[in-house]
């Protein structure tokens, strides 16, 4: 179990009335339905009563005096009974089992939407595994709550003293003999919820780092391939997964044993009915129907206690699974619009157009070109970008950016060169409020990002990492991420531009061709081109690069610069540089060493410093002539 105490493992009370009073509130938009299901298990209920009572009447009126057509009566009411009871049975069955649907529905879509909107930071901290089963398996045992438990226990409530308070009414003595083995029923019951309680914990442990370990593997699974770590990952999946059915054969012997007890107990308290209620009869005190009613009654009376126990078992999951997905609803988010956006100056402000001469338009006027978000709002229209003493660490004490400031002005092409760590990528990070800045302050056009809307915002940039992101689909569907007033026509007129409709359009289907997870059928410089033609089709004003070509060929490489042309043409650029022969050209250019901007020039005034720029261009220079030296 590698010592450590995971959250499933972790599973604090059996019933907790605040868990309980939040998860009945997911029923409320459903109270009609529920109402129902109830009134029909109260109703089958009181129907389970009358069969037994039936039996008596027959036994002791109709029988022995051959009257056939009581019989008859007696008959069809038995008949009509269960007719009613499966009815009853059926409806509360189809409307708990259809309403617990719709409430998983409601509450998974809660978890997913509440997962978009937690910033980067939580998914730093949270496996993705452990996530996926708080979606899936918890919400899961919710519903098994929501079906099974929550209503359909005031059946089992309800029959449990119908039946106490007939025997009772029928012989107060014999009852109390049939009632008499109660104390084994609870000491079984006891033993069975409190070793099914560790038993489920340690499941769901299991479960949770079957998950876990899934996800993580199936995903690395090129490197597990790479590095021949098949055999040793299979020998460690091995281990958890014999731990985890090891967990549930355990489970599986406590329920082996609780219901033959429970109906070991049952037989006990029909041969004590037989003989006392035996005894009872041949004295004339009581008669023979009375003692087979009290049989029946005795067999359905420990029936609802096998149930109401199993459910003690689907409370406890319950109230796990519940806590665990309300801590994570709880979760809050930290980075998000602000409630009141501050008035923002209404004069004119630079917006960027992008158009055919790469000039900005300064003129004030929307962009009415089409696309999304063409006009753009207050403050986000890609004017002046200003870093004013920008500190910010991913661990406390250990500073990433050290009082950092810089102004990127409209049209301006800016890029972030320096060594790994030195903190390019999280400049990134913070303009794009994927975190929040701890000191000091980013603004674009003078107003603060922390009060503009963050769909805005982020609708102001276009990103383009290194590592591209495909989604399952199509190509098209790829390129428009699901906005649907990008047509296939601007899709396709963004591939035409950064030169990708050339392979797109040899694909089975063009646009229309299937892309798998991940985007694992094309190659690294498809992937590339594609982000280029996503970014294009969006129109932002910014353009936000992360070396595209540091990881494909040079034919590739050769496309990907042109395409760049086409996608900065009219538009702010922000670009992470790895190797700093792409970026010569650029207007401006900021040295980042150890969080701290150290130098900031053209590319020509930086070497001609000498400095830290002018050491990065000479070793990367050299590495470069060394490398082809030997490939000659």
């Amino acid at each position: 179990m590698s010592g450590v105490i995971h959250e499933e493992e972790v599973l604090g009370k059996a019933y907790d009335s605040r868990l309980m009073r939040r998860l009945v509130g997911y029923l409320r938009p459903y109270g009609r339905q529920v109402t129902f299901a109830i009134a029909t298990i109260v109703g089958n209920s009181a129907l389970q009563l009358a069969p037994p009572y039936l039996t008596k009447t027959v036994i002791d009126q109709y029988i022995p005096a051959r009257d056939l057509s009581g019989l008859t009566v007696i008959a069809v009411l038995y008949l009509t009974t269960l007719v009613a009871s499966f009815a009853f049975e059926y409806a509360q069955t189809w409307t708990m089992q259809v309403t617990g649907q719709r409430v998983m529905f409601d509450l998974r879509m809660q978890v997913f939407t509440h997962l978009q909107r937690l910033d980067l930071k939580f998914y730093d901290r949270n496996p993705v595994g452990r996530l996926m089963t708080r979606v899936t398996t918890d919400v899961d045992v919710l519903n098994e709550l929501f079906t099974s438990g929550v209503v359909s226990i005031f059946g089992d409530v309800f029959t449990l003293f119908g039946i106490m308070a007939v025997l009772v009414w029928m012989d107060w003595r014999l009852a109390i003999v049939a009632f008499s083995v109660l104390p084994l029923i609870a000491l079984i019951t006891q033993w069975f919820r409190r070793n099914v309680r560790d038993s489920y914990r340690t499941v769901r442990a299991w479960i949770a780092r079957i998950n876990a370990y899934l996800q993580e593997r199936i995903t690395g699974m090129s490197t597990v391939q790479l590095f021949r770590r098949e055999e040793r990952d299979f020998a460690a999946f091995d281990d958890i997964d014999r731990a985890h059915r090891d967990a549930n054969v355990q489970s599986i012997f406590y329920y082996a044993v609780f219901y033959p007890a429970v109906e070991l107990v049952s037989a006990l308290a029909a041969s004590l009915i037989i003989w006392y209620g035996g005894g009872r009869v041949m004295a004339d005190v009581l008669t023979l129907g009375s003692l087979v009613a009290f049989l029946q009654y005795s067999q359905r009376f420990f029936r609802p206690i096998s149930d109401m126990s199993e459910k003690f078992n689907v409370l406890q999951g319950a109230m796990a699974s519940s806590e665990r997905i309300f801590a994570l609803l709880d979760t809050p988010v930290e980075v998000r619009s602000p409630e009141v956006r501050r008035e923002l100056d209404t004069a004119p402000l630079v917006r960027l157009k992008p158009d055919t001469t790469g000039e900005p338009d300064t003129t004030g006027e929307p962009d009415t070109t089409g696309g999304p978000d063409t006009t753009g709002a207050p403050g986000t229209a890609g004017g002046v970008i200003e870093f004013e003493n920008v500190s910010f660490a991913y661990v406390p004490g250990e500073a990433v950016l050290k009082n950092v400031s810089f102004r990127v002005e409209p049209g301006q092409r800016m890029a972030l060169v320096g060594a790994t760590g030195s903190g390019k990528t999280t400049i990134v990070n913070l303009l794009l409020r994927f975190y929040d800045v701890q000191e000091g302050r980013i603004t674009i056009d003078g107003v603060d990002i922390r009060e503009m809307d963050l769909a805005e915002l982020r609708a102001t940039f276009g990103l383009v990492l290194q590592d591209v992101h495909l989604f399952s689909g199509t190509i098209a569907a790829n390129v428009r991420l699901g906005h649907s007033e990008i047509d296939d026509a601007q899709v396709r007129h963004a591939l035409e531009s950064v030169h990708a409709w050339g392979f797109v359009s040899q694909l089975p289907g063009g646009l229309s061709a299937p892309v798998a997870e991940r985007g694992a059928t094309l190659s690294v410089g498809q992937k590339q081109l594609l982000s280029f033609a996503r970014a294009l089709a969006f129109n932002p004003r910014v353009l936000v690069l992360d070396e595209a070509t540091s990881s494909v060929d040079t034919e590739t490489e050769f496309l990907i610069r042109d395409a760049l042309k086409v996608v900065m043409r009219g538009r702010t650029t922000i670009a992470i540089a790895h190797r700093l022969s792409t970026i010569q050209d650029m207007d401006r250019i900021l040295v980042l060493h150890k969080g701290e901007l150290r130098e900031t020039g053209t590319h020509q005034e930086l070497l001609a410093r000498r400095g830290i720029y002018h050491r990065l261009y000479q070793l990367q220079f050299k590495e470069r002539a060394e490398a082809l030296e030997n490939a000659s």
